[in-house]
């Protein structure tokens, strides 16, 4: 009897020891440690965090939070530019005559309807029919990047018409850090 619960207590030390070591090598970093990014720029917080934060929705969080830029959004299987989504470039158009420091990534989205290679080419096609727009409105090219995430990066991961509207869209993301004038 004495082995085997000697053997119980050896092998619930080492179920222990197991949790402890895989609880300390998962933890994550404690808020306000600075980071290396891959600019050579030190960022607060968990590297990977800020690039998901940065490359996925709501990629410039002041801008977001404060509603300056707006997403120029697409009717079904669509890149071409109705009269609201000119007016959204119009407003975005104005707030980046108004901030002359920010660039922006024009990222291209699109429903989960269709294969990933299709969405990724569509959502290609409506971000650059709003890099196009731009430019003829007098937007220099220095200031704009051109992305698709296709189906990859939903607004809202619903399944339902009114999800896929939200969906189909171009957002306009960082560039780079900026600061927003109002």
């Amino acid at each position: 009897m004495k082995l085997k619960v000697g053997r119980i207590n050896h092998c619930f030390l080492m179920i222990i020891m197991s949790a402890i070591f895989l609880s300390v090598g998962c933890s994550s970093k404690k808020s306000g440690e600075m980071t290396p990014g891959q600019d050579g720029e030190f960022y607060e917080g968990d590297l990977n965090a800020r690039q998901d934060s940065r490359f996925g929705e709501g990629s410039i969080p002041m801008a977001e939070e404060d509603g300056i830029f707006r997403n120029v959004h697409f009717g079904f299987d669509s890149s071409t530019l109705d009269d609201r989504a000119r007016q959204e470039i119009e407003y975005n158009r104005q707030v980046l005559e108004s901030n002359p420091g920010l660039s922006v990534r024009l990222e291209g989205h699109c429903d989960e309807r269709g294969t990933a290679q299709y969405n990724l080419a569509l959502g290609q096609k409506r971000a650059r029919a709003v890099y196009d727009m731009l430019l003829s409105l007098g937007v220099s090219p220095a200031r704009l990047e051109v992305i698709s995430y296709g189906a990859e990066v939903p607004l809202d991961p619903a399944s339902n018409e009114m999800a896929w509207a939200k969906n189909r869209r171009v957002h306009f993301g960082s560039a780079g850090g900026v600061q927003i004038n109002r």
